[in-house]
């Protein structure tokens, strides 16, 4: 199997694996296990209470629950502000991020040259990398956040724990990561040897200029030595020194011509 054929499995590979890791974190938007705390001191009835970026929940062991959205965005804290932007950005960069990469893989043919569909590739990885980055800051600061909450003595509200949401947005975030990554590795192997060279000659070659008569491009050449035109008043031998006699003779003769026909 030639070294081409499998770095194209690979991006797949790595396209896919970038693809499901973006559909994790997105399946976590609306899910509200975010965070849960049960509370049990009632006989036979436990209440279950639970929130995420969005909405606060509660329900029973009846059966009945309720959901309720924050009644003033003005009001949130400042990192609920943040982790919500931060959470759509890992969903919008992660979509543009698999367009590129969709277009750019070499079993497609979307995107044109191999030079091309290389860069394009490379900025779908780097556009994966930015997409995990942002989610996994995301669930981080969010863990952070009820990790100090439930810890910290002082703390006199109700406390939280770690929701199932959070560990699915980890591990989609994870596999943008690692997507992300190798392919922006992968990017510039696989391609062919005479792509390669007729780039850096492209990119070394000299100066061009265009004639206005023909349109066309010549190259100076290369060892061509300088040379430097000067009026021909400046020239002085005995082919310059004739040059002068022959026009005067010619003067002469034609003066000649015209008192004769007078």
């Amino acid at each position: 199997m030639e070294y081409r054929t499998v770095v194209m499995y690979v991006e797949i590979g790595c396209f896919v694996s970038s693809l499901f890791g973006w559909i994790l974190v997105c399946s976590t938007l609306p899910t509200e296990y975010w965070t849960f705390s049960e509370v049990s001191n009632v006989v036979l009835t436990t209440g279950n209470f639970y929130y995420n970026l969005w909405k606060d929940c509660v329900s029973d062991t009846t059966g009945m629950s309720d959901c309720k959205e924050y009644p003033s965005m003005l009001a949130l804290p400042a990192f609920l502000h943040a982790c919500r932007a931060l959470a759509v950005c890992t969903v919008i960069t992660g979509f543009f991020g698999g367009v590129l990469t969709l277009i750019g893989m070499k079993c497609t043919k979307i995107g044109g040259s191999e030079i091309t569909n290389t860069r394009v590739t490379f900025a779908g990885g780097i556009t994966y990398l930015v997409s995990g980055f942002c989610g996994m800051i995301t669930y981080s600061w969010w863990a952070n956040q009820i990790i100090t909450e439930f810890l910290d003595p002082n703390y006199l509200p109700q406390k939280f724990e770690l929701g199932a949401a959070i560990f699915i947005g980890w591990g989609g975030s994870i596999l943008l990561l690692c997507g992300g990554t190798v392919l922006s590795y992968l990017s510039g192997k696989g391609l062919p040897s005479s792509n390669v060279k007729s780039s850096t000659e492209r990119s070394r070659r000299a100066a061009t200029y265009a004639s206005a008569q023909t349109r066309r491009t010549y190259m100076l050449p290369a060892t061509a030595s300088r040379v430097t035109l000067v009026p021909p008043m400046f020239y002085e031998g005995r082919k310059s020194q004739a040059s002068i006699a022959t026009s005067a003779t010619r003067k002469a003769s034609v003066t000649f011509n015209r008192d004769s026909f007078v």
